[in-house]
């Protein structure tokens, strides 16, 4: 006899993509997150991976989300958060038909001091407020607190905004110094005369100069821009494809005279499948065209400058049921462990210069992350076992 289970609210199947996706944790990686060694650290990044992945799913940032073991740990944690963010309050009103959990929880709490009040509910499940002495001027009191927090939270949110514009723009001033110092050095180094060998280099020094100091322009106003939210991204299908030849495009010239190979993998919905050149049905995306290529083309750019000479570049396309993923790995040195964590943050150039001798602007990346998490997508950086860097760009479907 075949069972129809109708208390799907209560405890569900785990749907088998799930369940394949947690097999790992099960039998090779069951490290302990909080641990100080790698076996466990692997899991504490799979956690992270997982926080940063639901936070854009629910547009928040990662560091609001939090994971628990249950519902009965979710509703304690949030009525006891509530009650230690206002120590002062020492009445909480519940209802007579609160899940058994809060009803422990509420007896719990009368033990420790607290005055519950239990409101009952009429036959369509509403609540009853005529039980509460003074209802109305309740709910006004209530009212008038949430609006009060709300204008405390706003008044937070733009002096964090202030003192983040200041510090916004002397890091500008930081960036744009750089070029024009060494701008004017070279026109002091022109006007000695110098040979005509000389002369050609210090001009074709400051074309590249000049250059640097355009992309640095520009993509401080696409920076500004998405700060002040003015830009609108397109929702629409995007060839995962096409994307990654429209971000490569113009950096051909550039890899074939550093002799960099790249190789493209699409794989479609299962990782078992075998690899091709391009898929027989197109890995979609839903975005801005324009806008993903420009940040999968940043990660490019910073691909090109770790490797050098002859690399190589591995660009992977992967589409399943739970996410289509873009994976981008270069054969450079990688990354310092200390530089991992801030590998995104603005205006941070890391401690390796690449092969051009000299550190980035840390905007590239910046950019490439802003785009990515307003887009509901998530992007992370690691170390490949093997060597190099590896890049990672997911869209949860």
């Amino acid at each position: 006899m075949s069972v129809i289970y109708l208390d799907n609210n209560a405890t569900t199947s785990v749907a088998p993509e799930v369940f394949e996706s947690m097999i790992p944790f099960f039998t090779e990686k069951y490290g302990n997150a909080s641990s100080m060694h790698t076996f466990g650290g692997q899991v504490g990044k799979s956690i992270q991976d997982a926080r940063e992945k639901v936070a854009a799913m629910l547009g928040a940032q990662p560091e609001e989300i939090v994971f628990t073991s249950c519902g009965t740990e979710s509703d304690s944690t949030a009525v006891m958060s509530a009650l230690q963010a206002q120590p002062e309050k020492k009445h909480v009103i519940t209802t007579r038909v609160e899940h058994s959990a809060l009803i422990a929880l509420g007896q719990h709490l009368e033990q420790k001091g607290y005055e519950l009040t239990y409101l009952g509910v009429d036959s369509k499940g509403r609540l009853d407020l005529d039980e509460l002495e003074e209802g109305e001027l309740s709910i006004l009191h209530s009212e008038i607190t949430k609006m009060l927090l709300r204008i405390r939270e706003q008044d937070a949110a733009l002096k964090k905004e202030k003192m983040h514009l200041a510090d916004s723009l002397a890091d500008i001033a930081h960036q744009l110094r750089t070029p024009l110092t060494s701008a004017n050095l070279i026109l002091s180094l022109l006007e000695k005369d110098p040979d005509e060998k000389e002369r050609r280099a210090f001009v074709r020094e400051t074309e590249e100069l000049l250059v640097r100091m355009d992309w640095l322009l520009t993509s401080l106003l696409k920076l500004s821009r998405l700060d002040a939210g003015v830009v609108v991204f397109q929702k629409e299908p995007v060839d995962g494809y096409d994307l990654i030849n429209a971000a490569l495009r113009p950096l051909l010239i550039p890899m074939e005279l550093h002799g960099i190979v790249v190789q493209t993998d699409v794989r479609k919905s299962a990782p078992s499948k075998s690899a091709s050149s391009q898929p027989d049905s197109p890995v979609v995306i839903q975005g801005d065209s324009g806008w993903l290529a420009e940040a999968v083309q940043n990660i490019l750019k910073n691909c090109i400058e770790s490797i050098g000479d002859n690399g190589k570049i591995e660009i992977g396309l992967t589409d399943t049921v739970l996410f289509t993923e873009i994976s981008i790995h270069d054969s450079g040195p990688g990354f310092e462990s200390a530089e991992l964590p801030r590998i995104f943050d603005r205006f941070y150039s890391g401690k390796s210069t690449g092969s051009t001798g000299r550190a980035g602007y840390g905007i590239g990346l910046a950019l490439c992350r802003m785009i990515i998490l307003r887009q509901g997508g998530t992007v992370t950086a690691k170390n490949h076992p093997q060597g190099g860097a590896v890049f990672v760009i997911r869209f949860p479907k």
